[in-house]
């Protein structure tokens, strides 16, 4: 099966509410032999404020952030999703993907009303992570890959310390292209060094035997790192699903307690196996290529309390309901911005039919199209998307609904605490990399004039 690697710079750290500029993608064989690159950009849309930080970072100057030559964000989410197509089936990588790159791919194609923000999983495609890779290598073979350390002295597995530590030279950091290239030279150093290890890591990338091999209730090592600590194996065994939802599994952690104890155990001590810090009970998404590892010899009591797990069907049920209770949403809270929509609920298939004639269709005529939509978040993503593209379709109420809409998010009430980047947590972030004294004066400059220019479009 073919690889995708991919990575993409953005605008900022906030998968819901910054983009992407630059997706870099190399199209391989399962022997890492290329057979095809691309490397898109794409303008900012209308909406967002960058990071200063990121544009530093990144190297992406105001006039790139506006080039007309460059395809809009809806455009640039056309391209990929047709690379998801043409490429298919194929495993989808990069290096931390599973919970940034894969999360802005997917908001990129919901805002962009793509009929399906699934594109990676679909079409005989699928995922895989070689940062889980490189935390199980840590565990499981130390001595496959040298492990650099940061200026603290700490163990570092950021790729633009780990690639060089490992042969990668000319390390191009913070270019989608550059990571893509020192992503596949980290993936065929396992491979080669550890062929059985990455063959069971690539096992993963497909739920159905992930599943397949909880299911036999055997212990098992799952391989997880938290905050800035070493990664390490949990041993643990399967013990339910979420109600209705396959994707979530529970993992008992043999070594925490003793499932015999909590058989009987009242709901509030099983949400608490599930909450509560440190965890009995783990969830584990079965669709993100969890590090789950066979034990060659698993210890009798290992294997002793796993058989209770499995003979006890009634517990495994009231655990999956006990992940579920984590997932609830607080009916008292407010309404979640529709960013955070996102898995609110599937489409029906007359949407899925209308995004996509919305798809191929001119702005007039999307215009219509998002009028009959039934998902009130496609329609609420749609009139935006009019509004960024064909302004002058809106009438004068519409307009003025739009430049609130803007001022709101950009210009926030004082005591508002927003995810987003606002005018004024830039102008902060600009004065902080200022007073660092490591950055051009003309940079700083032509990066402050973008955002005063931003300011003058509320007027």
């Amino acid at each position: 099966m073919d690889f995708v690697f991919y990575d993409l710079e953005t605008t900022g750290i906030s998968p819901a509410y910054d983009q992407p500029l630059q997706f870099a993608a190399i199209l391989t064989d399962e022997h890492f032999v290329e057979k095809q690159r691309v490397n898109l950009r794409c303008r900012l849309a209308p909406h967002i404020l960058p990071s200063p930080q990121a544009l530093i970072v990144t190297g992406v100057t105001p006039d790139q952030l506006t080039d007309p030559s460059l395809p809009s964000l809806f455009e640039f989410s056309q391209k990929v999703v047709a690379l998801t197509e043409q490429w298919a089936p194929a495993i989808w990588v990069g290096y931390n993907t599973m919970k940034f790159d894969e999360e802005v791919l997917r908001q990129t194609f919901y805002q962009n009303l793509s009929p399906s923000i699934y594109a990676t999983q679909f079409n005989g495609n699928t995922r895989f992570d070689i940062m889980t890779a490189v935390y199980t290598a840590y565990v499981r073979d130390p001595g496959l890959l040298a492990w650099p350390q940061d200026e603290a002295g700490r163990q570092s597995f950021k790729l633009d310390r780990l690639a060089p530590a490992n042969g990668f030279n000319g390390h191009n950091a913070h270019d989608a292209l550059g990571d893509v290239e020192a992503t596949i030279h980290i993936a065929r150093r396992i491979a080669d060094r550890n062929p059985s290890l990455w063959a069971e890591l690539l096992s993963t990338a497909h739920k159905t035997e992930v599943q397949a091999k909880l299911e036999t209730f055997q212990p098992m090592e799952l391989v997880l790192r938290f905050g800035g600590g070493e990664p390490r194996a949990y041993t643990g065994v399967f013990c339910g699903y979420t109600p209705g939802n396959n994707t979530r599994a529970a993992f008992f952690d043999l070594d925490a307690a003793n499932p015999a104890d909590l058989l009987s155990a009242s709901d509030e001590a099983l949400f608490a196996a599930v909450d509560a810090s440190p965890k009995v009970i783990r969830s584990v998404s079965t669709n993100k290529a969890p590090a789950l590892l066979s034990m060659a010899e698993p210890s009798p009591e290992h294997q002793r309390r796993a058989a209770v797990i499995a003979a006890a069907p009634e517990f495994r049920s009231r655990v999956g309901e006990a992940m579920a209770e984590r997932f609830v949403d607080d009916p008292e809270a407010p309404p979640k911005p529709v960013e955070e929509l996102i898995y609110g609920e599937f489409y029906s298939n007359a949407d899925k039919n209308l995004l996509g004639e919305f798809q191929h269709a001119d702005w007039p005529r999307r215009q219509e199209i998002v009028s009959s939509l039934s998902d009130r978040r496609l329609r609420q993503l749609g009139n935006r998307l009019v509004a960024f593209h064909s302004p002058e379709l809106l009438t004068t109420e519409e307009t003025a609904r739009f430049r609130d809409y803007l001022r709101s998010k950009w210009l926030p009430a004082a005591e508002e605490k927003t995810q987003w980047m606002t005018l004024g947590r830039a102008a902060e972030e600009i004065t902080n990399i200022q007073e660092m004294n490591g950055t051009d004066d003309a940079v700083i400059d032509a990066i402050r004039q973008f955002f005063a220019d931003r300011r003058r479009v509320l007027d």
